[in-house]
């Protein structure tokens, strides 16, 4: 009798481990086999092993879920739990997360690490609060004007077709400015934009470039950094709160500490996928003197107006200013 017991017992314990298991479905254009994939897999295989198995994933790399659009539409609809995203992809739920986006905002990356350990867990906050769970940012680079033909200045830009994320309002805005009409698109679709010739200019950064072959269509490289780019870890928060307070804790820690892996292997990526574009025979133009002034000036006049259609909020617009002011007078003594 008790032989019985002792085995009806623990198989209701075995059902109930099974049935309380959570498999989070995470989607990223990343592709299989990046150092960002082999951290998430890696993440992944961690939680599993601290939970006990209850908290489990499948990944989805290689954007073969869809564009960045339809990875948030799929975790609306639930059948994705987490995603890999540009910071611009979420802009449309949270506008501040463009923020770092300011066009000819950061002169280097010393500012941006400073602006970083200042703001971004106001940012991861303010994520939150629009139900999206953020595993810290990771950096994709400063973004340069990429281009089939040779571009020093504004002047010439106006003359090609040039593209913007269909996404990033704060692009758009940008261009405006600029006096240049853009072609907007998704990401998925700038390789066959310069391939069709319906795009002749674009903005990434280098191993952004590489990795999504850009590097194949583009033969110049404008050597001022345009703006910052970032991704984001997300999580959707109503996945999160059917799992355990003790096993959230343990996503977190080892997906932000994942995320802040990708983060400071990007920078070392990024000036060796300069170099080898360089060895590819891609140009890397000095912008004259005049022309960076003409945007500088350009685009200092255009903020406020760059700012309100992005909808931006004005104090943190305030507070990063505020914070490249003392970093650059620390700077300068």
């Amino acid at each position: 009798m008790r032989s019985i017991q002792f085995i009806i017992i623990t198989a209701l314990l075995s059902f109930s481990q099974q049935n309380w298991a959570v498999t989070l479905k995470i989607a990223t254009l990343s592709p299989d086999g990046s150092y960002w994939m082999q951290q998430m897999r890696g993440a992944g295989a961690e939680i599993t092993q601290k939970t006990e198995g209850r908290v489990k994933f499948k990944f989805y790399p290689g954007g073969v879920m869809g564009n960045d659009q339809t990875v948030l539409r799929k975790m609306r609809l639930r059948q994705l739990h987490g995603a890999a995203l540009t910071n611009a992809a979420l802009s449309g739920i949270y506008p501040d997360i463009q923020l770092y986006n300011l066009v000819l905002k950061f002169r280097n990356l010393a500012e941006v690490d400073f602006v970083r350990s200042k703001m971004d867990q106001m940012l991861i906050d303010g994520l939150e609060n629009k139900g999206y769970v953020a595993m810290g940012f990771a950096e994709v680079g400063m973004a340069y004007v990429m281009s089939t033909e040779p571009i020093q200045d504004l002047d010439q830009m106006r003359r090609y077709k040039t593209w913007v994320p269909n996404n990033n309002k704060v692009a758009l805005a940008a261009m405006e400015a600029f006096s240049i009409s853009p072609v907007p698109l998704p990401l998925r679709d700038v390789l066959m934009g310069l391939q069709t010739g319906m795009i002749e200019v674009v903005a990434g950064s280098p191993i952004g470039a590489l990795a999504l072959q850009w590097h194949t269509k583009v033969k110049y490289v404008s050597d001022i950094p345009l703006l910052y780019v970032y991704g984001a870890l997300v999580f959707d928060n109503k996945a999160m709160r059917k799992i355990s307070p003790e096993d959230q804790t343990i996503i977190r820690q080892v997906m932000t500490k994942a995320s802040q892996n990708v983060d400071k292997r990007s920078r070392e990526d990024n000036i060796n996928a300069a170099a080898a574009m360089k060895q590819l025979g891609i140009k890397f133009l000095e912008p004259t003197a005049a022309a960076a002034e003409e945007l500088r000036t350009t685009i200092v006049s255009a903020n406020e107006k760059i700012e309100r259609e992005g909808n931006l909020s004005a104090d943190k617009v305030n507070r990063l200013n505020a914070l490249l002011t003392e970093y650059r007078s620390q700077a300068e003594k």
